[in-house]
């Protein structure tokens, strides 16, 4: 007997009794209707998750880390107040100082496009009349990052060495700026307690000590002492990333700012207008020797940038054998991609119990057509079918059930991924100003492994009846009625 003679006879067998076969089919359907779309779900999530990471230019950036001001005091702390446990210790957790010095010797390493020092503070600004305490951080010149790709209005940085800043539209809205293009080309200005100037002579007194009023000029304007440094708007950012919370999220792993000016022009200002904590962990770590009176401390953290996200590894590898710590979105991405891994698991696994009870379904429907043809099955042993040819009738019946099921199973998902998201963009994600967001990834292997799993859940359930099918003695059953 043909495979073809094993087709045709499992669809007339099937024809003839259309209504149980329809509804054992029916049982297959929803089984893996329910699993495709479960699992879809989970592989949808897991895919805008990545996307937005990729969207966010997450993984071209790490976060090189090495031993920082702070770092250098506490070392000196722990050695002199704690012994050799802690020295032990403390030597086992340092990294080398990130220097200029490093950040030019990880800039040459393969793959490296360039390295961003991290310098990060908050200053008081003055613009527009208006006055606010906004955080500013560095940007190297030039600057390949994807935040700096796109401006509401104006232009990058031009110069490493130009008195110049770009903004964020927090700041255009901060100082009262109406559209983007009016902050292009004002003056910002960065406030700071006046410095006492060396050799200075000090004002006359009278004969109490009390400065006199003639002696003092009327046109000087004391808040004009406070203005540090002055630098051109040239730029305004455009927020393209939106985000939840109080702001949009940018992109890329530097730190975020109101303004970005030159990495020089930050440098300068972090070294002349250190805070009282940082004075005392730099005087901590001269004194103990971590840090050479001659020698500068070096940066907290800086942003190395690849020009491949596949030699990201092998970049973070070379920067664990130079001394220094690294962090990259990628950590967080395996930790990710585990819990998905758990939760398209029990999504399947619930799923795969619809379909365990379709084939119940599918072993019913095969015991009782044995009891229907049971004096045909006598007849086709009486005249020479072997038990491995009965066997495979059953088989085949079971199969074919199992691929129609699957099959439509599949474009019963697909219909349900499709309403399922035109109904979450017209009721959640359109009143709220959201576009439009697949929640479901279809991905080929899915539905095909669906249908597969279909079929061989089928063709198990069939075992049992195809057995006893083929155990049939023909003489009993060519008596049978």
């Amino acid at each position: 007997m043909t495979f073809l003679d094993l087709l045709r006879l499992a669809f007339r067998n099937l024809r003839e009794a259309r209504l149980r076969a329809a509804l054992t089919t029916m049982g297959v359907i929803v089984g893996v209707a329910v699993i495709v779309t479960m699992v879809s779900f989970g592989l949808g999530l897991q895919r805008n998750t990545v996307s937005r990471f990729r969207e966010m230019d997450l993984f071209n950036e790490a976060i090189v880390s090495g031993r920082s001001l702070a770092a250098l005091a506490n070392v000196a702390r722990a050695a002199n107040d704690a012994g050799e446990r802690n020295n032990r210790r403390t030597q086992k957790e340092s990294a080398r100082v990130l220097d200029d010095a490093a950040i030019a010797e990880i800039s040459k390493l393969p793959g490296v496009a360039y390295v961003e020092p991290s310098i990060f503070f908050n200053v008081y600004m003055r613009a527009h009349d208006r006055v606010a305490n906004e955080s500013v951080a560095g940007a190297s010149v030039p600057n390949e990052a994807s935040r700096f790709k796109s401006f509401a209005a104006g232009k990058m940085l031009g110069a490493p060495d130009g008195d110049e800043a770009i903004v964020s539209e927090r700041f255009m809205r901060d100082f009262g700026f109406t559209k983007a293009s009016d902050a292009v080309g004002q003056t910002l200005e960065f406030l700071a307690p006046p410095k006492e100037k060396k050799g200075e002579e000090s004002e006359p007194v009278n004969f109490f000590g009390i400065p006199l009023a003639g002696e003092k000029d009327d046109e000087h304007d004391a808040s004009s002492d406070l203005v540090a440094r002055r630098f051109l708007i040239v730029g305004v950012l455009k927020d393209e990333v939106e985000g939840g919370g109080r702001g949009p999220r940018v992109r890329g792993l530097a730190p975020s700012a109101t303004a970005y000016i030159p990495l020089p022009a930050a440098r300068s200002w972090t070294q002349e207008y250190r805070n009282p904590m940082t004075e005392v962990a730099l005087q901590l770590a001269r004194e103990s020797g971590a840090l050479q009176p001659d020698e500068a401390e070096g940066y907290d953290s800086a942003v190395v940038r690849v020009s491949d996200p596949v030699l990201l590894t092998n970049v973070r590898d070379r920067l664990t054998e130079l001394g220094f710590e690294s962090y990259s979105i990628v950590d967080e991405l395996k930790q990710i991609r585990v819990v998905f891994l758990i939760i398209n698991s029990a999504l399947g696994l619930l799923g795969g119990i619809s379909l365990l009870v379709a084939s119940f379904g599918i072993a019913n429907t095969m015991i009782m057509s044995i009891l229907e043809r049971t004096r045909e099955i006598g007849i086709m042993k009486a005249i020479g079918a072997e038990d491995g040819e009965i066997k495979m009738i059953f088989f085949v019946e079971a199969a074919v059930i199992g691929l129609i099921g699957g099959v439509m199973g599949a474009l019963a998902a697909w219909g349900i991924d499709a309403v399922a998201n035109r109904l979450a963009y017209r009721f959640i994600l359109q009143p709220q100003g959201v576009s439009f967001v697949d929640f479901f990834s279809l991905p080929p292997y899915l539905w095909l492994g669906a249908i597969l799993f279909a079929v061989i859940v089928s063709i198990t359930a069939a075992l049992y009846p195809a057995t006893r099918a083929a155990r049939i003695d023909p003489v009993k059953a060519l008596r049978h009625d």
